[in-house]
């Protein structure tokens, strides 16, 4: 059975994306760090027919990203979504250091690391897809978001070098949509009312009808 793994794939866009793969038949390898939205999303889709298995994951952690796909059968992974990912907003020069190494080290590193250990098993069949989340905030800059569209940017980087190296051989797209309601925000006060922002279903539906024939899919939400 071909398989998916999802980074983030407990809440938001990483499972309305993993719901759309069980769809289509394919085994979805849920990662994140909270075990409990993980398990409702797999009972989610074995309720609905589909297979699914959940694993607690630390994507900054590269020892514990390891230890994870040791468990997973990688001749059947065909796509990996780098969907995990946090923001944190404020004045660049009132945030701490810290904070713009957290994001770097999730929205960067964590995709940088899954990259180097699953593409030299996609590169042995000659064939598989990179899914990149990346936001509208790897595009342009914007005013209090220094550190979340510099691990943006970083992320677009990574993606668009590994299209061209490895073009004809593996399939890397890069998704940038803008804001999205989920959890995402729970913990900020940057956006003032997240139900106004694009649904997550709607999004995922968006990124899968495109993802097979694009390397780059761009959404915005429509003005009124």
């Amino acid at each position: 059975m071909r398989a998916v793994l999802i980074t983030g794939g407990g809440t938001g866009l990483g499972k309305e994306l993993a719901h759309l793969f069980a769809r289509q038949s394919f085994k979805v390898l849920l990662c994140g760090r909270k075990e409990e939205p993980l398990m409702e999303v797999k009972a989610e889709i074995e309720k609905l027919g589909g297979t699914a298995d959940a694993f607690t994951l630390d994507v900054t952690n590269y020892e514990e990203m390891k230890s994870t796909l040791n468990q997973i059968r990688m001749e059947n992974l065909e796509i990996i979504v780098n969907n995990a990912g946090i923001g944190i907003f404020g004045s660049f020069e009132n945030m701490p250091l810290s904070q713009f190494e957290d994001m770097m080290r999730v929205n960067y590193f964590g995709p940088l690391y899954l990259c180097k250990m699953v593409i030299p098993h996609l590169l042995k069949k000659n064939k598989g897809i990179i899914i990149n989340i990346i936001s509208t905030a790897g595009l342009h800059g914007k005013a209090n978001e220094a550190g979340y569209c510099a691990s943006k940017f970083a992320l677009r980087g990574l993606g668009e070098s590994l299209q061209k190296e490895y073009e004809g051989r593996l399939r890397v797209v890069n998704v940038f949509m803008g804001g999205m309601n989920t959890p995402f925000w729970e913990d900020s006060t940057h956006v003032s009312d997240p139900s106004q922002l694009m649904n997550p279903r709607d999004i995922a539906e968006l990124i899968f009808t495109q993802y097979e024939h694009k390397e780059e899919v761009k959404i915005e939400r429509k003005k009124p």
